[in-house]
């Protein structure tokens, strides 16, 4: 099909327009192992459609993907999640959700460039998988705090004794969600742009 300049290119939806009274904007990446509901996150939470890579699990993955949870899960994001949050009228959130499968991690590294901050999402039934998440924002200096996903079946722990299993430092804030809701996904998000102003306030006084 020929284009004709006189030919009209569909815009963005008016709901998927940002507010005139934006003036600040920052990329945020949400973390972790497979299956703890990263993509659960950002879709709840994005005010605009969000964008998703999930492609269906296949038998090619066996012995090669983290196969937990499997009986429940028939996809996963293989490139990244996007979605968008004003936090007020002059602040917007650009989220990003990683692929949580290990032979995508190599796709951090471009996601985690120009990120302000991130959110690590743990699932208590495998804390394991979060170390490596961990390590990996802290080599590339990106401050995080670790939001507690509960699931129906998962064990419940005081935050303490998870920030203690974790080996969490003392300043870095633990919380706890669902992120298959709205109000309680928000709610992460405000607890690391609060940690993330604090940080800020911290380095100003040195």
């Amino acid at each position: 099909m020929d284009f004709n300049a006189s030919d009209t290119i569909p815009g963005p939806r008016s709901e998927d327009r940002l507010p005139q009274t934006t003036t600040a904007a920052a990329k945020i990446v949400i973390v972790g192992g497979f299956g703890v509901g990263k993509t659960t996150m950002v879709g709840a939470v994005s005010e605009i459609k969000p964008l998703t890579t999930e492609e269906t699990m296949t038998q090619a993955g066996i012995g090669v993907d983290d196969d937990y949870g499997s009986e429940t899960k028939t996809a996963t994001t293989v490139a990244m999640d996007f979605g968008r949050i004003r936090i007020t009228d002059e602040v917007v959130l650009y989220l990003f959700g990683t692929p949580g499968q290990e032979r995508f991690w190599f796709l951090w590294e471009g996601l985690f460039e120009g990120a302000l901050g991130a959110v690590v999402l743990v699932d208590t039934r495998r804390l394991e998988v979060s170390f490596e998440v961990m390590g990996r924002l802290e080599e590339g200096g990106v401050p995080f705090v670790v939001a507690v996903n509960h699931f129906p079946d998962g064990p419940r722990y005081r935050l303490d004794d998870l920030r203690a299993a974790l080996d969490l430092a003392p300043e870095i804030p633990i919380v706890e969600c669902d992120a298959r809701r709205r109000a309680s996904s928000r709610d992460v998000l405000l607890t690391l742009m609060r940690f993330l102003h604090s940080l800020a306030l911290s380095n100003s006084l040195i």
